[in-house]
């Protein structure tokens, strides 16, 4: 009855006029920084902070959480109609929510993806009412070793489950890696491939490469493939649109995706430092591995598409728990938020939901509001998004570039980076006509310098013996479930060689 008590003190904190009004903006402004390629809920949360000062701590929080969790929700809809995702967390959803679009089902697919948000978003919230003391003690537990090996879970079974050819997947990672090695080196000092370059000493950013992997390739693939002679539609206009809501089977072939995506994605996002990315990749191919049609997947398979945005949504919430229990930022959107309330004298940890029990529940009970609201505006506003496919081509396309060129310079200013999206276009073009995966590509050049780092802190503990990753139970939980993971992709990819070489014998027969 406690918690249900607390759950009605937040609710009723929430829903005060005022509070409700910035909600209402944390969440429209949110979706727009979540469209916006290469802004990113921290950025935009670190610009909007200021705007804060000499607000309520409880208002202004309710504001600045919404405009977190509001970004996962207006992230996925570049990421479907352009192929352009404006995070890490978001990438995983390109790889169904792109093929979709394609096929004239974007309504369909954005429809989804704002019922995968909402749902992972609230199952996030009631597991952090009910679950946030025991996942505060479960998490204290991880240490670099553990890190370690969940960064390479997500690395090694990516390679395996997307894609046809594990070996293209394994030099696109390396690629990631190469790059993710760029700048200072934190144990040493040393400039590592900066080429004298000051723009480079502090590393290659994950926003010029994602946005020219995916948005600028695929524009170079478009017009490589001749599209820009079309007269009228849209880059991804392919197929007439056929329908905008999306069918009964679309929900039964996505049942579980909901509810897998969304738990998985919370217990990730509970481990500060794991974040959505990572919750993302896991869900996708953890659906993939599970799914009786894994070869649908990457073509447009609907949930391939909802639960990376589970997920992702999911992870976000339960990135809060950290916060909020521990006083640890479970990702760089909210270590913004753990500033903020360090600066209305707030200090998150084991106390604050006993010290200050109107604001900590009143976050969370803002938290069940601000995602009934993120679902009707999304559903509201799909209409609006599916008219890009309707624009000519020759408007589009200039467009898509501005946007790219615009989201990728408003991060730091800087020109070097500008030039490493169109250099990052220029190669996605060559890995989309050749196999390769950019996903691994930017997935790798993310969780690179973490695992880099965990590695060296786990050997550095270990006095350089590498058997620490076995002797502790969680990594070795993780390796056995990677070594399966891996295994299962392995198997059913030789079945569907098999069954392709059957069928295309027969058809010779």
């Amino acid at each position: 009855m406690e918690i249900f008590d607390n759950l009605l003190l937040g609710i009723s904190v929430a829903i005060s006029p005022i509070n409700i009004v910035y909600l209402l903006a944390g969440a429209m402004i949110g979706m727009i920084i979540g469209i916006i390629p290469g802004f990113g809920p921290a950025a935009g949360l670190s610009i909007l902070l200021p705007l804060t000062f000499g607000m309520d701590p409880t208002g202004a929080i309710m504001m600045l959480a919404a405009i977190y969790y509001g970004a996962m929700y207006g992230g996925t809809i570049t990421s479907i109609l352009l192929n352009t995702p404006g995070e890490s967390a978001v990438v995983a959803s390109t790889f169904d929510g792109y093929p979709l679009a394609q096929q004239g089902r974007a309504g369909p697919a954005l429809v989804m993806q704002a019922a995968a948000s909402f749902c992972g978003g609230t199952i996030g919230v009631i597991l952090i009412t009910v679950l946030a003391g025991i996942f505060a003690q479960v998490t204290r537990n991880f240490g670099p070793p553990e890190f370690f090996m969940l960064v390479m879970m997500g690395m090694v079974t990516l390679i395996v489950l997307i894609g046809d050819n594990w070996r293209y997947g394994a030099i696109s990672a390396l690629i990631g890696f190469a790059l993710g090695t760029v700048g200072v080196d934190l144990e040493t000092g040393l400039q590592r491939f900066t080429f004298g370059s000051a723009e480079l000493i502090g590393g290659i950013e994950f926003i010029p490469i994602a946005i020219g992997l995916f948005g600028l390739g695929e524009l170079y693939y478009a017009f490589y493939q001749g599209l820009h002679r079309a007269g009228s539609g849209g880059i991804i206009q392919y197929q007439k649109e056929k329908e905008f809501w999306p069918s009964l089977r679309d929900w039964l072939d996505s049942r579980m995706a909901f509810v897998r995506g969304s738990i998985l994605g919370f217990c990730i996002g509970v481990i500060p430092g794991a974040g959505a990315t990572v919750a993302s990749l896991m869900a996708y191919t953890v659906e993939k591995s599970s799914s009786r049609t894994p070869e649908k997947f990457g073509k447009g398979a609907m949930p391939g598409l909802v639960a990376p945005e589970c997920a992702n949504n999911a992870a976000s919430t339960g990135a809060m728990i950290p916060l909020l229990t521990l006083g640890i930022p479970g990702s760089a959107a909210t270590a913004v938020l753990l500033a903020a309330f360090l600066l209305w004298g707030l200090r998150p940890g084991p106390l604050l939901m006993e010290q200050n029990p109107e604001f900590a529940w009143g976050l969370i009970g803002s938290m069940y509001l601000g995602n009934m609201a993120l679902l009707a505006i999304n559903i509201f506003a799909i209409p609006i998004f599916v008219m890009m496919l309707k624009l000519p081509y020759r408007i589009l396309a200039p467009a898509v570039i501005l946007v790219c060129t615009m989201g990728t310079y408003s991060v730091h200013g800087s020109i070097i980076e500008v030039w490493l999206m169109f250099a990052a276009g220029i190669v996605g073009f060559f890995m989309k006509l050749y196999g390769f995966s950019p996903a691994a590509t930017v997935l790798a050049l993310v969780l690179g310098p973490l695992a880099e780092e965990t590695l060296r802190q786990s050997l550095l503990i270990s006095r350089g013996s590498p058997m620490i990753f076995v002797e502790r139970g969680v990594s070795l939980t993780i390796l056995l479930f990677t070594i399966a993971v891996v295994a299962l992709g392995m198997l059913a990819s030789r079945s569907r060689r098999r069954a392709r070489l059957a069928t295309q014998g027969g058809q010779a027969e």
